[in-house]
């Protein structure tokens, strides 16, 4: 009943790739079987010293990182990410965070793990978007790693302005003082994993993990949906 129930409702509301725009087949959810397999897929769990976790060399002390797919300009995980940020599609961060999760599973990565961050959004900003885009990602991966989510214990003090054109320097400029810990006895002696939509320069979660780090017998590790290539 419920299968057809859905083929009704996709006939009258059909759904749609949030790659390429093309409607979903009744089997496929948020990606068509093309861009599935067009996703540039990182692979970089398999490596321990990949180049995620050496962006972060002399800047944070960093257990372990990791990307899921790469993010190229005017690419599908652009589009993706878009729909995901600014259209309110947040089934969207469930799906990655699902998949992801079960890769990283079955690989023993994240294993010691005790508890999932997301990067907080500032109030006001949070206010203005409804949401938090890097939630559901996180909530998923945490179901699917068994590990506590956590989305009280740190927040962000400082509404910075957007991050996307600016240099390294500047947006580390501009995050300094950026970030505060809430409730440190849930973190203390934790290893936290760190949770972003997309890496670029990486300033925003060095801000956060140096934060972090400051609690007694805390390590830090750092998962992303994407990094820039």
């Amino acid at each position: 009943m419920v299968n057809i129930l859905n083929n009704i409702i996709s006939v009258f509301i059909p759904s749609v790739c949030a790659g390429c725009k093309q409607k979903l087949s009744v089997n496929d959810q948020i990606l068509c079987v093309t861009c599935r397999h067009e996703l540039p897929i990182t692979n970089f769990h398999l490596e321990k010293e990949n180049s995620v976790k050496r962006l972060f060399s002399g800047r944070a002390s960093i257990t372990n990182a990791n990307s899921f797919v790469l993010f190229h300009k005017k690419g599908i995980v652009q589009q993706i990410i878009h729909q995901l940020k600014y259209k309110g599609q947040q089934q969207v961060g469930t799906f990655f965070g699902n998949w992801y999760g079960t890769i990283l599973r079955e690989d023993g990565v994240f294993k010691d793990v005790d508890v999932i961050i997301p990067v907080p959004l500032h109030k006001k900003r949070l206010k203005q978007r409804g949401y938090n885009q890097v939630t559901t990602f996180s909530r998923a991966l945490g179901e699917k790693l068994d590990i506590v989510f956590d989305e009280t214990s740190f927040k962000r003090t400082k509404n910075t302005s957007r991050q996307v054109f600016r240099s390294r320097g500047d947006r580390w400029q501009r995050l300094q003082n950026a970030f505060a810990v809430i409730d440190e006895k849930n973190l203390k002696g934790k290893h936290i994993l760190l949770v972003d939509d997309v890496i670029t320069t990486g300033a925003t979660l060095e801000a956060c993990a140096n934060i972090l780090l400051k609690i007694p017998g805390t390590t830090i590790s750092i998962v992303t949906l994407a990094v820039t290539e």
